[in-house]
């Protein structure tokens, strides 16, 4: 049997008691200070942490520069891990990712190029992706070979990396920075770069300027995706002491999404936040009751045209209450926290914003005075070996002499230090000099630049030995960056809110009325109004029950044809060609300002896009569906007039209200009450005046009786109701023309006369002359009858003037400026 080979004996144990809560204490502080000094926080001086240094200053040393290709982000990410930044290839990534965001930073560092993520979605991998040094970068890593900063070994002391950026652009306040390190957090908002800047030039032409002065440059922050900062006070406090906090608002404003509907359009949401979440957020508040009012949510967002989340309303809904609400519920509100944490010479420090631009300007004076010095001694070393080589030129033949008798190139250097009184670096600069160097022209270009460099040592020399002069140069060197990279302010700032937003109570008692706490009232309440309708179609109802007509005219654009009064909740009907009565709801007109206000009627939306007409039917105007309305009363283009009776379809959206011949369609409609008087106006230039007691109200089925005898060919082409105390106070307008010329190309003549000038005939009549035609003229184009003062408008709502009243009822008109499509 084969012998048994002994075993080796074991080595003695070795046991070390410690005290396991010193090693606690020590492991603990290693880490922690780990953490707070090589990953969360940010460095005063360039504002960024030290994953975000290395990956600025590989990819300058990789040579990714703007005006060049993009390379792979997972190229970029290996050589800053293998190189500089030995832990994980995500956690590179992710810097390197927040870099390019632009809704992340104010001014990115790094020009992404592919899907580099959203609010609401993460990135690509990085190998899908590419990555280069954005502009601003360039500013952030510029002088770094002329000894402007210190430089440290990396992590395995084969590399050596800089310790801090020279950073041209005051990145720590115009990015800001947000880390959690152990024991301690940073959360620092965006600036704008311009008044950042014009703060640090007021800090360095003066410093002894305080806080207060450097606030008037910079209000407060400027976030990426605009918005609102609601509240100054917190920004003051974080200025002064390096904590505080404010409130960021989206932008957000209420538009006619559709001709029937409102709705919120969101296009600046707060900083960081997502319209997905905003809108998971609306959906929750919906389904839990505390939003009401909303009925869809739809988000628009394109690259072309940027946020528009667009937030549906119900129309019995207030929308600005229902904004406020919005504000209350979700993120469309948000509060930021400020903590001013940065190193500064290595330590943790909580800064406020003068300290933050202090750091930063002392920075910049030191890199610019070590830059100075580096090119000081360049220029001086070069200005030395010029000197020299000018000595050699002028004796170039025994310089030749003295090398050609030489041994070796030790003999003729000491020989050359002894004959020419040179040094030795300027020997062996002759020594390495090209014969080309030896001709004319070059002893011109040595002598050229033996002066510039005088020149340049003369002005380094200045910068150095003159404070002011330093801090000019620093100063010139932010404005141009400034100029550079600078863009408007995006952010509004506001002192205060306004009032705070507003529930519904719960209840059907609470309809219509405000909702708890002071703010605008949720739902609209049902509140007296007019709805007008205006000569160019537009419909609109007033904020108000005050009567349009009796409160003067309410616009400078536009003319006011209908007008009848509602309430906000009710409804009105819209009297067509074709003797329907179309319902409409009062709440899908939009509403205008209140009458002190003085409104546009340009506000109004088209009639034609609430309603549903049939080919070649029109909408001629507007009726009272309450029970207190007078009869209504309708005029036929066949001079048929009828006043119908109160009586209506309770369950249908439309009905017929007159029975008209073949060919016949209504031309005006109004309400009529026995003491009120009809006017009628024909196309042959006829008036008609009577009493509506003369014509028996019938049912939607009658056919009306005669309303005004017309002559061959005339047809009927107004009709207005005026109060029986109205009549001395109306006017008549009348405009003619020639029937066979187009509408709206021949401006024509007009004529306005009093209402009173033409006496009051029988039913049926054919009345008294109106207008008397100018040679040429031979119809009348449009005619009304009403209150004054009256107002002409052209087919887009322009005024058109009418000439000065006319006593005599049949006279001629005068000439127009201007086409006429409507008067009211």
């Amino acid at each position: 049997m084969p012998r048994k080979t002994p075993e080796a004996p074991m080595p003695p144990e070795k046991i070390v008691d410690i005290d396991v809560s010193a090693e606690m204490q020590g492991s603990f502080l290693e880490y922690a200070y780990s953490v707070i000094y090589s990953r969360a926080l940010p460095d005063a001086r360039d504002g960024l942490k030290p994953v975000q240094r290395r990956i600025l200053f590989q990819m300058d040393q990789m040579g990714l520069r703007p005006d060049r290709g993009h390379v792979k982000s997972a190229r970029v990410v290996g050589e800053v891990m293998g190189k500089l930044h030995p832990h994980g290839d995500s956690a590179i990534y992710d810097a390197m990712v927040r870099l390019a965001q632009p809704f992340a930073l104010r001014l990115p560092l790094v020009d992404g190029h592919g899907n580099f993520g959203s609010l609401d979605d993460g990135p690509a991998a990085s190998r899908y992706t590419e990555a280069r040094l954005a502009p601003a970068a360039l500013a952030m890593t510029a002088d770094l070979g002329e000894d402007t900063v210190d430089f440290v070994p990396n992590y395995d002391n084969q590399l050596t990396q800089p310790s801090v950026l020279p950073s041209a652009i005051p990145n720590v306040l115009v990015n800001g920075a947000t880390g959690i390190a152990v024991g301690m957090a940073t959360n620092m908002p965006p600036h704008n770069l311009v008044e950042v800047v014009a703060a640090a030039r007021h800090l360095i032409a003066r410093p002894d300027a305080t806080l207060e002065d450097l606030m008037r440059f910079v209000p407060g922050p400027d976030l990426p995706e605009g918005g609102k900062i609601i509240g100054l006070e917190g920004v003051r406090e974080a200025y002064a002491t390096g904590r505080g906090s404010f409130r960021t608002r989206a932008t957000a404003r209420v538009e006619n999404i559709t001709a029937r509907k409102k709705g919120i359009v969101v296009t600046e949401l707060p900083y960081m936040v997502g319209a997905e979440r905003v809108i998971e957020k609306i959906k929750e508040a919906v389904n839990a009751r505390k939003l009401q009012g909303i009925t869809n949510v739809q988000n628009l967002t394109d690259r072309h045209h940027g946020l528009r989340l667009v937030i549906e309303v119900k129309n019995t809904f207030n929308p600005e209450a229902v904004l406020e609400q919005l504000y209350r519920h979700t993120p469309m509100e948000e509060s930021f926290g400020i903590n001013n944490v940065a190193l500064v010479d290595g330590q943790p420090r909580t800064l406020g914003l003068r300290e933050l631009i202090e750091v930063y300007v002392g920075h910049r004076l030191d890199v610019v005075r070590r830059r100075t010095a580096h090119r000081l001694a360049r220029a001086t070393e070069r200005a030395h070996l010029v000197a020299g080589l000018l000595v050699a030129i002028a004796d170039i033949d025994e310089v030749i002499a003295v090398i050609r008798s030489s041994d070796d190139a030790e003999a003729a250097r000491a020989r050359l230090m002894a004959v020419f009184d040179l040094d030795e670096a300027q020997a062996d600069y002759i020594l390495a000099l090209r014969l080309r160097r030896l001709t004319k022209f070059s002893r011109l270009e040595l002598e050229a630049e033996r002066d510039d460099l005088a020149r340049q040592m003369a002005e380094l020399r200045e910068i150095l030995d003159s404070d002011s002069r330093l801090r000019e140069v620093v100063s010139d060197e932010l404005a141009t960056v400034a100029r550079e990279f600078g863009t408007p302010r995006r952010t509004v700032l506001l002192e205060h809110a306004g009032g705070p937003a507003t529930q519904a109570a719960a209840g059907p008692a609470a309809r219509g009325g405000a909702g708890r706490g002071s703010g605008t009232p949720l739902e609209i309440a049902d509140a007296p109004c007019w709805v007008l309708l205006s000569g160019t179609g537009l419909l609109a109802r007033t904020a108000d029950g005050d009567a349009p007509l009796r409160s003067g005219p309410r616009s400078s654009h536009d003319a006011l044809a209908h007008a009848v009064p509602a309430t906000t909740r009710g409804q009105v009907g819209v009297v067509t060609s074709t003797g329907r009565v179309v319902r409409l709801d009062v709440l899908d007109a939009p509403g205008l300002p209140p009458s002190g206000a003085a409104p546009s009627l340009s506000g109004g939306v088209p009639l034609t896009e609430l309603l549903t007409l049939e080919r070649d039917e029109e909408a001629v105007g507007l009726a009272r569906l309450d029970d207190d309305a007078a009869p209504l009363v309708l005029a036929t283009a066949q001079g048929v007039i009828k006043r119908v009776t109160g009586d209506r379809p309770g369950n249908r959206d439309s009905w017929q209200v007159i029975t008209l011949q073949e060919g016949d369609r209504v031309v005006g409609c109004g309400h009529a009450g026995e003491e009120d008087k009809l006017v009628l106006i024909s196309s042959d230039a006829h008036l008609l005046r009577f009493d509506a007691a003369a014509v028996r109200a019938q049912g939607r089925t009658g056919r009306g009786v005669a309303g005004m005898r017309l002559a061959d060919g005339a047809s009927l082409v107004h009709l207005a109701v005026v109060a029986a105390e109205d009549v001395s106070g109306s006017v008549v307008v009348t405009i003619a023309g020639t029937a066979g010329a187009l509408p709206g190309t021949v401006p024509g003549s007009a004529k306005v006369t009093p209402l009173d000038r033409y006496p009051a005939k029988g039913r049926a009549t054919g009345g008294v002359r109106a207008h008397r035609f100018l040679r040429g003229e031979d119809v009348l184009q449009l005619a009304w009858a009403g209150p004054e003062p009256a107002r002409a408008v052209g087919s887009g709502g322009q005024s058109v003037t009418l000439p000065a009243a006319d006593e005599r009822r049949d006279g001629s008109g005068q000439a127009l400026p201007a086409p006429v499509a409507a008067i009211g």
